[in-house]
């Protein structure tokens, strides 16, 4: 049996019967006026943050959501947008489909504007996305990257990028790890179907992001999540997992490279209004200035003792250098 088969079995029992806790989203559950989120929804909360962020959703986007879960982000999208088929969620696992469609008419009575027709749910591969090329504006998947080994990985970023529209945005929640994961774990199946053994250091997570094309990067949110530890799993020492929270957008690759914000910032405390690096960027004095890690790169190198560049807060809210 493949890792993605075992995957498959386990999310098809977790349709079947809730698992609260099976992922432990570490992000406050949004609390909208009007919203009413069922409660079995919220039990079949399989993430591990968010993707729903309301900047992205403005003019009506056409929004991708793979991996569908309960429904309950499926709901939050269609909050913003409330229009028919305006949002589509894919998923491989038909028990998790049809658990969906009975969440939706139970958020139907708890929601007087909200009409299950403003999802299509599809059944569909996140390696074979059933959805046209360039036709989605906001694309989202929440702690079903991770599960995927190396290739796979690259193989389901390829396709989100490939049905994005130009400047669409690609927003996903996973586990992250700093630690080299042991060998054992990695190829356990099932800790890599609990989104586990199958997390990556953020600074790989990212670059197989930039790879497949896209030209920035956002990180919005890093937070701890797990902890596995010797008396519970075969690991010679305590491993940290954190969920970090990320915005690709399809924008073209700069000539020098993927525009990355880490939630750096530039503060000019010179004697001038403000400082013109004559690069197109300008700070002005004591104010703030959110940057890329390639513009707090090139700054720092100027050695100037009047700009101040802080540490990566990972926490990027937009705005800035780009």
């Amino acid at each position: 049996m493949s890792y993605l088969e075992t995957t498959k079995n386990i999310y098809k029992e977790a349709a079947e019967k809730p698992q609260v806790g099976l992922c432990c989203t570490t992000t406050p559950v949004w609390q909208l006026p009007g919203l009413s989120i069922p409660n079995r929804m919220l039990q079949m909360n399989y993430g591990c943050g968010s993707t729903v962020h309301p900047r992205d959703l403005v003019n009506n986007p056409n929004v991708l959501y793979v991996g569908v879960g309960g429904g309950m982000e499926l709901l939050q999208f269609a909050y913003f947008s409330r229009q028919l088929n305006g949002v589509t969620g894919v998923d491989v696992v038909d028990e998790m489909l049809e658990a969906c469609k009975e969440n939706f008419r139970e958020a139907e009575k708890q929601n007087p504007w909200f009409r299950s027709g403003f999802v299509n749910l599809i059944k569909g591969n996140a390696l074979h996305l059933p959805v046209e090329d360039n036709s989605i504006d906001v694309a989202a998947q929440n702690c079903l990257f991770n599960i995927f080994k190396r290739d796979d990985l690259h193989t389901a970023l390829m396709e989100m990028y490939r049905v994005l529209k130009r400047h669409g945005r690609l927003v996903l929640s996973d586990p992250v790890c700093e630690q080299e994961i042991p060998e054992q774990l990695k190829e356990d199946e099932r800790l890599r179907a609990l989104c586990l053994s199958g997390s990556l250091p953020l600074s790989e997570y990212v670059k197989m992001i930039t790879d497949v094309g896209f030209g920035m990067v956002e990180i919005r949110a890093k937070r701890p999540y797990r902890i596995l530890a010797p008396v519970n799993y075969d690991t010679d020492e305590l491993i940290y997992i954190e969920s970090v929270e990320v915005c690709a957008i399809k924008d073209p690759m700069p000539p020098d490279g993927p525009c990355m914000f880490t939630g750096k910032a530039a503060i000019y405390y010179g004697q001038l209004d403000y400082f013109d690096d004559e690069k197109g960027h300008v700070l002005l004095r004591n104010q703030p200035l959110a940057v890329c890690d390639k513009t707090a790169r090139a700054l720092a190198a100027l050695k100037r003792d009047d700009i101040f560049i802080s540490n990566s807060t990972y926490f990027y809210d937009g705005g800035g250098c780009c």
